[in-house]
């Protein structure tokens, strides 16, 4: 039976800041989730060729973009939202960064909501609420909904610093009030790009390369584990759950 997703990232959210951030949810999710505290992003650990790597399944060194500024791919690959819409599915974005736009092609999207990091302080807690009012009202069959405040927080203030992990806190408490805010037939999806170190990352290091990945929903056994577990992997397996094919040239696994 087909499902929906809800797909939470936290840019930039380590997995020892997830488990040591106080909030009392973080816990929690290792009990509802099938999860891994050690998946791999993709090198170079950088925000927009992770989040495109993430959405069409290849590395980098395959889909071309290596910064923070797209560059469209020479051999064009389907992402998530091009193989969803082929089947006629609900695809809507919430995000905070405009750069985010390019992860598909234009026109695929039923909804994209757009607030500018960059212009309000705590931007996570103004876009989780019309994301979850959206998801209730309109039952999208994906919904991307992107978190920025850890990965701006690090590059100012430096990663695991204080106010680092108050806004890890916090993001942790977003996808609290998704989870309990929307229809339990719902699976949520939550990771991140890269990691972080200093007041940078990119690097090879793992501190930067090391991710949180966690699936909650009712395909998942929860307190499950992970023996591994790769950023791209999210594509086939949103694609699964969705009982969608997969692009021919995804490189990822479904976790499902």
């Amino acid at each position: 039976m087909s499902e929906k997703v809800i797909l939470i990232l936290a840019d930039g959210m380590r997995p020892d800041a997830m488990m040591s951030c106080g909030h009392p949810f973080a816990q929690k999710m290792t009990e509802l989730a099938t999860y891994s505290l050690n998946a791999q992003t993709v090198f170079p650990s950088v925000t927009l060729p992770c989040h495109v790597s993430l959405f069409h399944s290849v590395d980098p060194s395959r889909h071309g973009t290596t910064t923070n500024t797209y560059t469209p791919q020479v051999r064009p690959i389907d992402g998530i939202v091009e193989v969803l819409k082929r089947n006629k599915k609900k695809c809507a974005f919430f995000i905070t960064w405009d750069q985010l736009r390019d992860l598909c092609r234009p026109g695929k999207l039923d909804v994209c909501d757009f607030i500018s990091c960059y212009n309000y302080q705590d931007v996570n807690e103004i876009i989780t609420p019309r994301a979850i009012k959206y998801i209730n009202e309109q039952q999208p069959d994906f919904l991307f909904l992107y978190l920025a405040d850890t990965d701006n927080t690090g590059h100012a203030l430096g990663w695991m610093g204080p106010e680092y992990m108050k806004d890890a806190h916090d993001a942790i408490g977003c996808v609290e009030e998704v989870y309990n805010s929307i229809p339990k037939d719902y699976t949520i999806i939550f990771v991140a790009d890269h990691g972080g170190h200093d007041r940078t990352h990119g690097t090879d290091s793992p501190e930067d390369m090391t991710i949180p990945f966690f699936l909650i929903g009712p395909r998942f056994e929860g307190g499950k584990v992970l023996p591994e577990a790769s950023l791209k992997d999210v594509a086939p397996t949103v694609a699964k759950l969705l009982e969608c094919d997969p692009a021919e040239e995804w490189e990822g696994t479904a976790r499902v």
